[in-house]
């Protein structure tokens, strides 16, 4: 039997610390029962397979892919990739599912699967659960005869390139037209693959740092303001008219403007919803951690704003159903569902740039005419008991005039234009306690009063 007591396991992944809890035979275990699920839904017996650029991606990487051929899937394997290219490899190939070794915006020590359906999505709960039958049974494993084979697949950035470029409204000429200067920072994980290819073939020049996709990373991995002092200096210095700058597994991109400041990465679905709403009138999908700044955009644009628990297969399965125009989640992962249902870094640089050329403003103005609040993340250790009465108390105690209890507990003042979330992670052993308010004071005042109501 795995012991995965260390580990985090969710309907669409598991990572955890490399060496404590998280080994080779882990990762071979949960990659053969993903496959034998695979096998069993189909379509066909293919599984794509890519990581992102950690310097233990290399030992799991071969691990999942051994994982895999046991069960008979065939296996292709597009490398060092994006996740989202890692997604779109499977729809556009038609594949079984696929698999990407990457623990996303965690700390260096960290690895993981994401599992993904043939959809080019994560798992949701109820395929989760088939899966997890494989995973807590006898894997079927393939006789000599009916092992997977293996083929490496160069082109899936290339294809997902061109499908950004062939999104309806980005106008790729006028873009060209305003030969951006873009500062970039890709903290050397897999962003090093495609996005300096990205802006060039937009007309960019590009100012980078940390592009090798090494798994070194010089800063803590996260894309949030406080992580960014780097790339700040070097949009200063460089005269840039936009920073961007994302995670290893290049799913969320944050922005710096042109003065020079990380504006927070709230700001990224934010302005690329109202870019996307300008062309396409439709539904916007957001989860409940992020800003307000999603529910004025949609006032702006006539259109209505649903909101899903923490995850991106919650919100663009509300997308699907739906039909939204855009959604995503407000850590800077942007969904566009003509290229496809999964948060992409990429898509959102392309349209924050189509953005750029249509106002002829720069970024720090229309942050500004979208809208200003205060916004604090704050984490605290996970407590050993139920969090029910925790959201019971604060219910009663706080009295807001909204509540919502899809994941966590969200209270909503909405005619004080402030809210406060509390949630356990699905990613880390804590609890993410969230407030935004017109101010500072008020938003730390109810984080504060979160906080409080926590266990020790």
């Amino acid at each position: 039997m795995i012991d995965t007591s260390p580990l985090m396991v969710s309907v669409s992944g598991v990572r955890g610390r490399v060496g404590h809890g998280l080994t080779p035979e882990v990762i071979t275990h949960f990659a053969a029962a993903f496959g034998a699920y695979a096998r069993r839904r189909g379509p066909g017996r293919t599984v794509v397979i890519g990581r992102d650029s950690r310097v233990s991606g290399p030992v799991f990487l071969r691990a999942a892919t051994a994982g895999l051929l046991s069960v008979g899937c065939d296996v292709v394997d597009v490398g060092i990739a994006p996740t989202p290219t890692i997604q779109l490899s499977v729809e556009e190939l038609q594949a079984a599912g696929g698999l990407a070794v990457t623990a996303s915006h965690n700390p260096i020590e960290w690895n993981a699967l994401k599992f993904i359906g043939p959809s080019g999505m994560f798992l949701d709960a109820e395929e989760g659960r088939a899966m997890r039958a494989f995973l807590d049974g006898e894997i079927p494993r393939a006789t000599w005869d009916e092992l997977g084979q293996w083929r490496a697949d160069g082109g899936a950035g290339e294809r997902h390139l061109q499908r950004i470029l062939q999104i309806p409204f980005l106008d790729v000429a006028a873009i060209r037209a305003r030969r951006f200067h873009v500062a970039l920072d890709c903290v050397r994980g897999a962003g090093g693959t495609l996005f300096p290819r990205l802006l060039e073939t937009l007309g960019c020049r590009v100012t980078a740092i940390h592009l090798e996709t090494d798994g070194r990373f010089p800063r803590e991995p996260e894309p949030v303001a406080e992580n960014l002092g780097e790339l700040e200096a070097l949009v200063k210095q460089s005269g840039a008219d936009v920073g961007f700058a994302t995670d290893p597994d290049v799913d969320r991109l944050s922005l710096v403007s042109e003065q020079g400041r990380a504006i927070g990465e709230e700001y990224t679905l934010a302005l690329a919803a109202r870019l996307v709403l300008r062309h396409r009138r439709g539904a916007l999908v957001t989860n409940l951690s992020t800003s307000r700044l999603l529910d004025d955009a949609a006032a702006d644009a006539g259109v209505p704003l649903f909101r899903t628990a923490v995850g991106e297969i919650n919100v663009a399965r509300r997308m699907q159903a739906e039909r939204a125009s855009v959604g995503g989640e407000g850590n800077g992962g942007v969904i566009l569902p003509d290229v496809h249902l999964t948060r992409d870094a990429p898509v959102a640089a392309a349209l924050i740039l189509q953005l750029l050329a249509e106002t002829g403003q720069p970024l720090s103005e229309l942050a500004r005419q979208a809208g200003s609040y205060a916004i604090v993340k704050e984490k605290v250790a996970r407590p050993a008991q139920p969090l029910d009465a925790v959201y019971d108390r604060l219910a009663r105690e706080l009295a807001a005039p909204a509540q919502d209890r899809q994941d966590g507990l969200r209270l909503d003042w909405p005619a004080q234009r402030r809210w406060a979330h509390l949630r356990p992670s699905g990613t880390e052993p804590i609890v993410r306690v969230i407030a935004e308010a017109p101010t500072a004071a008020e938003a730390h005042e109810l984080v504060e009063r979160l906080r409080a109501a926590l266990p020790e």
